[in-house]
This record gives structure tokens, sequence and C-alpha cells, in this order.
């Protein structure tokens, strides 16, 4: 019998399969080609801020070392002798010694000056004398506004103090008495100019910017090229928690890129242009997109091809195979290359042609077979029954029963006339039902004090429907002969029908009392494995040509009966299936 099939759809095909194995490894390629160009831009991203980090940190180191190098000179300066003398003796020198003691501290002043390019200007506040003496100025009345509010700065701790948009280092000299004014403090100005100039040398790249911010104050250093000139590096969104990131200014994307100096509270920060990461980038961008093209061509070329030698004659194949299933046996396979296929198609040619004569030689000796044994089936003519018949008229004609005699051989004569018939194999329904019924009154002669039959009409819808000779007046026979003609009394045979959508159903059932769970359960093995033994055999060929003539949901089942004796139910479907020739 032939199983039901899928229809045939693209996503079951060995094509689909390939094409998406072949889509796969090329995905992973152009994935690991995506990854690798992301990992060599992020690498190169990450070189360029590591040496642009490193470069402002070795900034900020000299820086410190240069501020450090300016507060030592600075606190030696506190203990110059000049200065001290000038603050402590003022009153008691001669106009020539001030001179030359100013003088000679202003020297030391622009000695300090000129030891670095980052000294604007080198002041000494002497409050004792309410004198100020710079290298700028020179000695000058006492500037009470510089003195109190950088010292005011100084005192909080700051080591670089900003003042009014100027960066500045402070020291005092302490008077020894407690809450007294410092004798003087020495204040280094730095040059913004200067510290900008040096800024100037990070801007490397057109239009990359560096700034640097004292984080305690206000000042704000910056230098830049491009659109990053003048103050939009004051616009930055900058991140203090981190050292690098991507900031946008100006409508350009930069890298950002920051240290710190906790030594100088300062931070600087360095703008870095993404081209500059981005451009030798642009070659392997070339590249990659050739790549990806070339990856598209190759999986269009691998899919046609595919397509032309293997997925259609693959398809042609599977086709011709589906019209062998439905039973067209006329298919000729033409292949002209000699690759697989070629050798397939003639294998499948040569099956063929021999699958033809052996169908052809197997159907005529099954359909040789089935008349046979319908034949022989018509033929047997129970002896007991015949035996039983003929003592019944007996018994009438003596008794005088003319009008029972007369029903009795019409009914006979109709039985024996149906049953050695040969003109057809098939029947209607109502000719097969008709016939059982006949036999049913013909043992209700017999059995009619001891048996009762109830035999249901049959719906009119199912007349017409063809089906094999003898399949329902055997199974009421194995009721009559093999569960009730012991019983003494109160036999009951029912004969029912029922239907669905998809099948009719003949229902025979008894209240015989000799049905054990064994002998059920051989009857029931016998009808599935085709087992002719004994009393099934009648009804073993009732379920073969019933399965031959409908397919493989039909035939004859048994179950026990809720009256308590054998259930025997016949099904018919409403549609022929197909059927194992």
């Amino acid at each position: 019998m032939l199983l039901n099939r899928q229809v045939f759809s693209l996503r079951n095909t060995i094509f689909l399969r390939l094409i998406v194995t072949f889509l796969l490894i090329m995905l992973s390629v152009l994935a690991l080609g995506v990854y690798l160009y992301n990992w060599l831009v992020e690498t190169a991203r990450e070189d360029i801020s590591k040496t642009a980090v490193s470069q402002i940190e070795f900034y900020l180191t000299d820086l410190e070392n240069e501020i450090e190098r300016m507060k030592l000179l600075q606190y030696s300066l506190l203990e110059d002798e000049d200065l001290n003398e000038l603050a402590l003796t003022w009153q008691t020198m001669g106009t020539i010694d001030r001179m030359d003691h100013i003088n000679s501290l202003v020297k030391r002043l622009f000695t300090i000056q000129s030891s670095s390019m980052y000294i604007k200007n080198v002041s000494v506040h002497i409050a004792t004398i309410e004198r100020s003496v710079s290298v700028s100025n020179g000695a000058m009345p006492f500037d009470s506004e510089r003195y109190y509010n950088i010292r005011s700065e100084f005192g909080r701790g700051s080591q670089v103090i900003e003042w009014n948009g100027s960066l500045f280092l402070s020291a005092a000299k302490q008077s020894g008495m407690r809450d007294r004014e410092p004798l003087f403090t020495v204040e280094i100005e730095l040059d913004n100019q200067k510290l900008r100039e040096a800024l100037r040398h990070f801007d490397t790249y057109d239009g990359s910017g560096t700034m640097l911010m004292p984080e305690s104050s206000g000042v704000v250093l910056t230098s830049g090229t491009g659109a990053l000139a003048g103050s939009e590096l004051h616009q930055a969104e900058l991140a203090p928690a981190s050292d690098s990131q991507t900031v946008t200014l100006a409508g350009d994307k930069y890298y950002l890129v920051r240290a710190n100096s906790p030594k100088l509270d300062f931070t600087m920060y360095r703008f870095i242009p993404e081209w500059v990461v981005q451009e030798p980038m642009e070659r392997f961008y070339t590249w990659a997109w050739l790549f990806s093209i070339l990856a598209l061509s190759m999986i269009a070329v691998y899919a046609l091809s595919t397509y032309k030698f293997i997925h259609r004659p693959l398809l042609t194949l599977v086709k011709s195979f589906r019209r062998m299933e439905n039973g067209d046996l006329n298919i000729f396979l033409a292949h002209e290359s000699k690759d697989e296929f070629g050798y397939l198609y003639g294998r499948f040619n040569q099956m063929v042609a021999n699958l033809r004569s052996l169908i052809d030689q197997a159907y005529k000796q099954k359909i040789m077979a089935q008349r046979a044994e319908l034949k022989q089936l018509q033929s047997q003519i129970n002896p007991h029954f015949l035996y039983n018949s003929f003592f019944i008229l007996n018994t009438m004609a003596k008794t005088g029963d003319v009008e029972r005699v007369e029903q009795f051989t019409t009914l006979l004569g109709s039985y024996f006339q149906f049953v050695t018939r040969n003109a057809s194999d098939e029947i209607t329904l109502k000719q097969e039902v008709r016939h059982a019924r006949m036999y049913t009154e013909i043992q209700d002669l017999r059995f009619s004090r001891r048996i009762s039959v109830s035999f249901e009409s049959m719906p009119e819808e199912f007349e017409t429907l063809m089906v094999p000779r003898l399949i329902v007046q055997p199974i009421i026979e194995n009721a009559f002969e093999h569960s009730l003609e012991r019983k003494a009394q109160n036999g009951c045979i029912v004969v029912r029908f029922e239907t669905d959508e998809e099948e009719i159903r003949i229902v025979v059932e008894d209240n015989g009392d000799e049905l054990t769970e064994e002998k059920l359960a051989l009857i029931s093995h016998s009808l599935q494995d085709g087992d002719d033994r004994g009393e099934t055999t009648g009804m073993i060929n009732i379920h073969r040509r019933v399965r031959m003539t409908f397919g493989g949901s039909g035939g004859l089942h048994v179950s026990r009966s809720e009256l308590g004796g054998l259930k025997a139910t016949l099904r018919l479907p409403r549609r022929r299936g197909e059927v194992d020739v």
C-alpha cells in the first residue's frame, strides 16, 4: 500500500540546504572580515590613543619637574640675604644701601625669571616696608591687592594659583611671631602664552587641538587648528571617568584622550581627528567592499550551478518517482551528461521497465487468484446448512405447512442462486444486504424458538455503494455457527448500520457465551496477520477482499460486544483509497 506523501516544497529540498550551508559559510567569512576590520580600527585607535596619552603624560611630568624647580628657586629666594635685610633693617639703612640691596634683589629675580621659558615675571611683596619689587617694574609701591589675593589663594593649598586670569606660584616668609603678617611673599607669574606655544607642539594633525585645564580654577589654556581654533574647545563634553572617548565638535568627530597631574592638579586633553585613524583603513575598507561583492558573486554562481547541475536533475528524478507512485509507469528519463545523474536515470529507466513487467505479471496473477478464491467461496455450500434446510423442508411437508414450504423454498432458491452466480465480482451494497437478510430469514425459520435476529433497515444513501460479493452474510453465518448454535435459549443477533464523513460501518454482534479473551485475541491476530486457520478463514477472506477493494482504511475489525459475545465491524470507506495490487 502506498503511503501518503507530502507535496513537494522548496523548503524540503537539498538545493535549499546546500545554498543555506554555503551562505552560512560565506556569512561566517564576511562576519570574520567585519570583525577584523573593526578590530584593526579599534587597535589603531587604541595605539594612537596610547601614544597620545604617553606624550601628554610625558609633557605633564616634564611640567611637574619644571614647576618643582621653580618652587625650589622660589623657596631659596626666601633666604636671600638682601631680601631679608630689606624686610628687617629698612629703617636703619641709608639711601645708598637701600638702592644696592634693591638692585641686587632685582638681579636675583631676573636670574630666576631667566631660568625658565614658562616664567613671565617674578615679584616680591615686602609688607614691612610697603614696597613691591619685580623684574618687569623694579621697585614700586606695595601692591596690596595682589599680595592679599594671591596669598589667600595660596592658603587654600593649591600649588598653582589662578588669579585674575593668570597662573602664579607663591611662597611666604613668616615673621616668626604668632598671628603676624608674613615679612614678605615671593610670587612667580607663569607665562600663559608660552604654555600655549608648548601645547601647539601636540597639534601634529590638521584639525587637532590641545587643552590644559587646572581642576581648581577657571583658567583654560587651549590651542588648535581648523575647526578647533579659538574657544570651541570649551564646548567639548569631557568625560573625567575615562582616559579616552569619542566626541563631536563643529560637526566633526574626534578621539579625545586625557591625562591628569595630581601634583599640579592639572588635566590635559588632546583632540585627534577621526580621519587620522580612518584614513589608513580606507584601503582596507575598499578591499572589504571588493571582497563582499566577490563573495556575493560567488554565492550567485554557486546557486545557479547547484540549481542547474544538482537541483534540476534531482527535481526531475523526484517528479518521476511521484508519477510512478501515482501509477504512471510510462516514464523515460533522458540525460546527456555521463555523470552520477546519468547513471541514476539509466537505473531508474531500467527499474520502471522491470516494474512494469513485474506488475503486469503479479497483477494478473492476483486477479486470477482473487477470482479463483471468490469462485471457491461461492462453490462452498455448507453441508450442515444444506442438510438442515432439507430436514426443515421435509418436516414442513409432513405437517402440511404448504405456505411456509413455499416461502422456505423461495428463500432457499434465491440464496443458492446468489451464492453460485458468477456474473460479477462486485455488486451494490443493497444487493449484498438483501442476500444477508435472506440468509437471516432462512436461519430464523430454523432457530426461531431460541435465537432472535434484529436486522436494521439500511439507509437509502448506501444502496448504490459497490462492494465485493459475499461480505456480510458470512459474518452472520459465523455468529449462528460459532456463537449461538449451542445456546439453548435467548440467543440474540443484532445487525445495524453506522456512518460518519469518512466511512460506513456494518456491525454484527451477538450474545454468545463461549467467546473467551484468548479466542478473541486469536481471531484479531488472524485478521491482522492473515493466518488462515479454523473458523477465521471466512472472515479473513472478507477482510482481504475489502482491503483490496477499498484500501488500507477498510476491512473487518473484531471486539467484544456489550451483549457479551463477538462484535464484528465491517468498515467500508466512502471513497476508495490507494490499493496495493
